[in-house]
Formats: structure tokens, C-alpha cells, sequence
């Protein structure tokens, strides 16, 4: 059930993977998700190895999660999925005082963000899918 308004995803068609308070900023996330939105599984694998931003290696965690979601959830194949959703929202910032020169207080900041991956399955017709119904 997708909801294009809402932005729900398609439980019987596509799989996803929420990494929640990641400390990085929300902006340089974004840089690498925009690399990787629509592209294929193993090219997303190969994209983001190679890259060389410290970004990378959470979002390639998240990406073998949702992988590993849809393979044991679904028994989706990974060679038919592509990133079909891929956002980055910010989250909280944490304040901190850093001790500077003459007893001054100099403020740190820590941006979090919020990444969402969602795969889809490219071998799944939507109308028709019921995972319950291929157990039987």
C-alpha cells in the first residue's frame, strides 16, 4: 500500500531500512543518497565502496539491511531490486560547551539525521501479490 501522500511504502512489493540519530550532517548524507537514488542493487554496492566520503559507510549498511529485509521478509531476489525511495531528514542536534581560552565556552554542535532506504522489487507485479498466498 504505497500512499504517494503520505509516503507509506508497499509492504507486499518493497522492502525498507530506517537508521535513526546517525551523527552526520543531514546535507553531506544527502550528497551520496543523490548518487544512488534509482539505481540498482549491485550498482549501489559498487558506488558506494568506492566512494570516498565517511557518509558512505552507514548508508551501505542500511542498504544491506533493507537487502536482507526483503530476502527473508519477501524472498525477494537481489538482483531485481533497485533503490526506489531514498531520503535523508535531519534529526536532533545536540548542544555542547567546549572549554576555550579565559574561561569562555565555545558551543558544539552535533547534527544527527534520519536515512531511510526502501527497495522495490522490479519482478513483483503490485496488483497481484500476496505473500501469504505464496506460502500455500
Amino acid at each position: 500500500m504505497i500512499n504517494k501522500k503520505k509516503g507509506r511504502v508497499n509492504q507486499y512489493t518493497e522492502a525498507y531500512a530506517i537508521g535513526k540519530y546517525i551523527f552526520m550532517s543531514a546535507h553531506k548524507a544527502r550528497r551520496v543518497i543523490d548518487q544512488i537514488r534509482g539505481r540498482s542493487y549491485a550498482e549501489t554496492l559498487m558506488i558506494l565502496e568506492l566512494m570516498p566520503y565517511r557518509t558512505c559507510y552507514p548508508i551501505l549498511k542500511l542498504v544491506y539491511s533493507a537487502a536482507a529485509n526483503g530476502n527473508h521478509n519477501m524472498r525477494f531476489k537481489e538482483a531485481n531490486l533497485i533503490i526506489s525511495k531514498a531520503q535523508v531528514t535531519e534529526g536532533k542536534t545536540v548542544k555542547k560547551l567546549k572549554p576555550r581560552a579565559r574561561g569562555r565556552g565555545y558551543p558544539i554542535k552535533r547534527t544527527a539525521c534520519h536515512i531511510t532506504i526502501v527497495l522495490k522489487d522490479l519482478s513483483t507485479k503490485e496488483e497481484h501479490f500476496d505473500p501469504l498466498l505464496e506460502l500455500i
